[in-house]
């Protein structure tokens, strides 16, 4: 049985509880970390899906044209791929800026400043008929971490969850790629490192870095709640086992039972 490939762009932020949970939805992995020097494959050939991680980098280019990290270029041509083919992918923080850069959006540094702890997004009407964010409740908890956002999905690009300040929270591109702005995959290490990271910053913006560590902790239940059958659908669909994964045809009217029947 083939594995999924998961790339990790930063080793602040590995797997860590998704990885657990795709362990106990059956589905193996193949973890390559660009940042540590591991190459990353031309095609998605025997990959059965493509997982894309977080990190400390921004998506875009720099004023002088330099990319976030030198793999961004390829790292986006394997993006690019997946969605051409098919191939389940899940791309998280960065790696959901980075699925929306590489088919056109727009990600940019936000200007409504950093959204750090723990939140609420919405889920959009568009999710009832989307097999991984259909069974998601209509106010799922998540984790934030991030001071660039998404200012532009893709054309063709099916938003599933939003917030008031960051619109573009979570997306679906094609039938099998989805991106998700904020964290699911983090525990209360991850985030005390982060915290300890960006300490600085955080207490020039006014934030009691330890209120926000708490505050996250006392959360994880409630987002594993939520996020670890998504993760669980994911790994089904990755190995061909998600029922009604197949997504309704754009225009498709809804058959109504008949009477009697």
């Amino acid at each position: 049985m083939g594995t999924a490939l998961v790339i990790e762009n930063d080793p602040s932020d590995d797997l860590r509880r998704l990885g657990e949970w795709f362990a106990e939805a059956g589905l193996g992995l193949t973890v390559l970390r660009p940042h540590a020097g591991d190459p990353l494959p031309e095609t998605l050939d025997g990959f059965l899906g493509l997982v894309v991680l977080g990190g400390d980098q921004s998506a875009y280019a720099d004023a002088d044209g330099r990319p976030g990290a030198p793999w961004f270029p390829a790292l986006e041509g394997l993006l690019r791929k997946a969605v051409r083919h098919h191939v389940p992918t899940l791309g998280v923080c960065l790696g959901a800026q980075l699925l929306a850069q590489a088919h056109g959006g727009l990600v940019e540094r936000s200007t409504s400043g950093l959204e750090i702890g723990p939140g609420l997004v919405g889920r959009r009407d568009a999710a009832d008929t989307d097999p991984l964010f259909k069974w998601v409740p209509l106010l799922p908890d998540v984790v934030q971490w991030h001071a660039d956002e998404i200012t532009e999905l893709p054309v063709g690009a099916v938003l599933l969850a939003a917030s008031t300040r960051y619109p573009h929270q979570a997306f679906r591109l094609g039938d099998r790629a989805w991106g998700l702005q904020f964290h699911i995959e983090c525990d209360a290490d991850m985030i005390a490192g982060w915290a300890r990271s960006d300490r600085a910053v955080l207490e020039d913006l006014g934030y009691d870095v330890e209120a926000v560590v708490a505050a996250t902790a006392d959360v994880l239940a409630d987002v594993e709640e939520v996020w670890q059958p998504f993760a669980a659908r994911f790994a089904a669909l990755a190995m061909g086992e998600l029922p009604g994964a197949d997504i309704p045809a754009p225009g498709t009217p809804r058959t109504l039972p008949l009477l009697g029947q």
